[in-house]
């Protein structure tokens, strides 16, 4: 006599099967290159910003490492660094890079 415990005596769940086992996708569509993606609020066209920024450096020069640096500055130039949106920090080291290499 077998235990209630053991495998063979419990009973197997069985998951229903479905209705229909055609597939609800159009590869006709996909596979076809003549048609056009069309954006949608789903799936919108891409931004450059985030096509740029998932572009690997293979193959380019390591960046320059940064230093970390406190500065005093005119709270009105912050202020409008900070206004152009995220990347200020950037700007501003370009801006004293470009300021660097036309002084040389």
């Amino acid at each position: 006599m077998k235990s209630a415990s053991s495998p063979s005596a419990k009973q197997r769940s069985v998951k229903p099967s479905s209705a229909t086992n055609k597939s609800k996708t159009d590869w006709g569509r996909l596979l076809d290159p003549s048609t056009e993606s069309v954006p949608t609020k789903e799936h919108p066209e891409a931004d450059i910003k985030h096509i740029v920024g998932g572009i690997s450096r293979t193959g380019l020069k390591p960046a320059p490492s940064k230093a970390l640096v406190s500065l005093r500055g005119d709270q009105d130039v912050l202020e409008w660094f900070k206004a152009q949106g995220s990347g200020y920090q950037t700007r501003i080291n370009a801006v004293l890079r470009a300021f660097r290499d036309a002084s040389a």
